[in-house]
């Protein structure tokens, strides 16, 4: 059985988005929508590969819980064994969350999970995070402010 489709309305949605909504009238006129994207656009990165890292590392340390965490690691002499609630002012309810986007980032490892926690700061990835940072904000010329 052949089916026909009616083409109803084409929305143009944004950069390369196509938005279809066909009608089907030998099925009761059921809509059909569906959304498809132009190959040409999905191909084009928007950012570099230093960029989309760096922007990884500063959300995962877009939190002061985080900040402290990280404070508090840098300054063990190794892996840390235990509950870190219980050393920062930090709600025991929400210390794995925050481990957890650290470990995804990079920039802890270890093992978060009990019964087995222990974690340390991710040397390798801490030094290229500080080599992105200085890179990024030394890019800033000295100069005056052109906006007051």
């Amino acid at each position: 059985m052949k089916r026909s489709f009616h083409l109803c309305e084409t929305i143009i949605a944004n950069r390369g988005f196509y938005l279809f909504i066909e009608r089907n009238d030998q099925l009761s006129g059921i809509l059909f929508v569906y959304l498809r994207t132009m190959i040409t656009d999905m191909t084009k990165k928007a950012y570099t590969d230093q960029e989309e890292q760096i922007a990884r590392f500063a959300k995962a340390m877009g939190h002061p819980a985080r900040m402290a965490i990280l404070q508090f690691l840098v300054r063990q002499d190794s892996c840390f064994f235990g509950d870190i609630h219980e050393v920062l002012p930090i709600a025991k309810a929400t210390v794995s969350q925050h481990l957890k986007e650290l470990k995804e980032a990079g920039l802890i490892q270890g093992e978060i999970e009990t019964p087995k926690v222990r974690y340390c700061i991710n040397r390798a990835n801490w030094t290229v995070a500080r080599n992105l940072f200085v890179g990024f904000f030394c890019d800033c010329k000295d100069k005056d402010s052109c906006c007051g």
